[in-house]
């Protein structure tokens, strides 16, 4: 398992299954090209006593004839037809499994949420196979993966009927950190310094499927030219791929997603159904709490806790990415991205996209405060003076009576603190202090690439100085 970067404690989870005393019903889910699937071969390859990978959009005929062809591999004695329903197949794998003589029996399910199909009657049959047998034993260890989050938590590990609480353990795999990206470029012997790193980071975000394309020797520049405007790319082509293989209807949650790109600072609930042309009602109560689930957006949690003025963003850096840049871009344009570098198109995105770096590696900030230890909550804020307009992204208010604001910056150099900007820094403290009403100090904290140039607005008004490295920090 030398060949995996990072994912510590899910493979020794993983590995502690193998020496259990009881059976156990693992549920292994997250975004899709994640890297799921690989770390669960990587685990338990040579453990495998059954595996099955469903097939996309399939009818349920054609999904029991790939199970039937699944066991007959490692059953040689199983003869005729494929079973004709998932009651029966599920009878032949525990007639087989009753016949292993390996301590751990492993079943592997991978995309399960596929052999759902209408009418198919799978979720019963998997919930007779293991009430009735499996669960009962102490050798089986069932595992089952799928990308489509908001399938696994609604159906299955939410399940409120015959599968309620019976999955014993579910494991969310997150995209990977700047320090998991920069030793998987490491491992693939790339010198790129770390700010290129965030460059491709705001792009690629923690995908390691998508890092795999980054070819050694090429700038971050031209590496993103070459992945997402290429004739052959493969981020080209990947929006449409992604959003059908996670979501049914996927044309709505593209909606949602289509109307949050346009608003860096986030929509209302309100502002999403007039931007997406949706109708309001639980239908779209369950669209965002899929696309939350599944990683694309994320949903403000307020200082102030009135989750009536919450917010949703456009959390996902390749959607974004593909929406701002490559949506409406012929395949033809071979310097669309070296082009556009320095542009205000691309000054305005890559500060958003690199305030979603630093929300995605709030561990890390908490670290270069020294905080690790302190108990916090993480927030954001927005001014309910619409003149004022002020919005913090990023608070963090700490049990030792301080909070820090903070403030992202993404540039090629050191950041200046002008006079207009200082006037704007201070005018968002004192407003946060008065629409408060805290009591606690307030911690003026910027968060850059390369660290502050040293004048004296930045000496009058800034508490922290954190750089790009902290967020590397592993």
């Amino acid at each position: 398992m030398d060949d995996i970067i990072g994912r510590t404690n899910e493979m020794n989870f993983f590995a502690s299954l193998l020496t259990g005393n009881r059976s156990e019903f693992i549920a292994v889910y997250g975004r899709r090209r994640v890297g799921k699937t690989f770390l669960i071969r990587t685990v338990f390859g040579k453990h495998f006593t059954f595996q099955l990978t469903a097939l996309a959009n399939a009818a349920t005929e054609q999904q029991l004839a790939n199970f039937d062809i699944s066991l007959k591999k490692v059953n040689k004695k199983i003869k005729g037809q494929p079973a004709k329903n998932w009651f029966n197949a599920f009878v032949q794998l525990t007639q087989f499994l009753e016949k292993s003589t390996v301590a751990k029996k492993v079943v592997f399910i991978d995309e399960l949420p596929w052999l759902d199909t209408t009418n198919a009657g799978f979720i019963q049959a998997l919930e007779h196979f293991w009430n009735s047998w499996a669960s009962a034993r102490k050798d089986i260890i069932l595992i089952v993966c799928g990308s489509a989050a908001s399938w696994m938590v609604h159906k299955l590990i939410n399940n409120k009927g015959g599968l309620h609480n019976r999955v014993t353990k579910r494991i969310k795999i997150v995209p990977f950190t700047l320090n998991e990206c920069e030793q998987l470029m490491q491992s693939k012997k790339s010198v790129l310094d770390r700010y290129q790193l965030i460059q491709l980071y705001m792009v690629l975000g923690g995908i390691p499927f998508y890092w795999d394309e980054v070819t050694k020797g090429l700038s971050a520049a031209q590496n993103i030219q070459q992945i997402c405007f290429s004739e052959n790319g493969l981020l080209r082509t990947e929006f449409s791929n992604l959003y059908s293989s996670l979501f049914s209807n996927a044309n709505r949650h593209i909606a949602i997603v289509n109307a949050l790109a346009k608003k860096a600072k986030g929509l209302s609930r309100y502002e999403i159904i007039k931007g997406s042309g949706l109708p309001d009602g639980g239908s779209m109560t369950r669209l965002l709490d899929e696309l939350e689930e599944s990683g694309f957006i994320r949903k403000y949690v307020p200082f102030d806790r009135k989750m009536r003025t919450s917010l949703y963003q456009l959390t996902d850096f390749y959607t974004l990415f593909y929406l701002r840049f490559i949506k409406d871009t012929a395949h033809f344009d071979k310097n669309k991205w070296l082009n556009t570098i320095d542009s205000p198109v691309y000054r305005a995105w890559s500060g958003y996209a690199f305030e979603q770096v630093c929300l995605y590696h709030i561990d890390q900030l908490k670290h270069g405060l020294g905080i690790t230890a302190v108990e916090t909550n993480v927030s954001s804020w927005r001014s309910s003076s619409l003149d004022k307009g002020a919005q913090v992204d990023l608070v963090i208010d700490r049990r030792d009576q301080v909070i820090n604001l903070c403030e992202m910056k993404f540039s090629i150099n050191q950041f200046t603190i002008d006079k207009k900007y200082d006037t704007e820094l201070r005018n968002k403290i004192a407003a946060f202090k008065k629409e408060t009403r805290t009591r606690k100090s307030v911690f003026l904290t910027m968060v850059t690439t390369f660290g502050l140039q040293q004048n004296n607005y930045a000496a009058g008004i800034v508490q922290n100085d954190i750089k790009m490295n902290t967020l590397f920090y592993k």
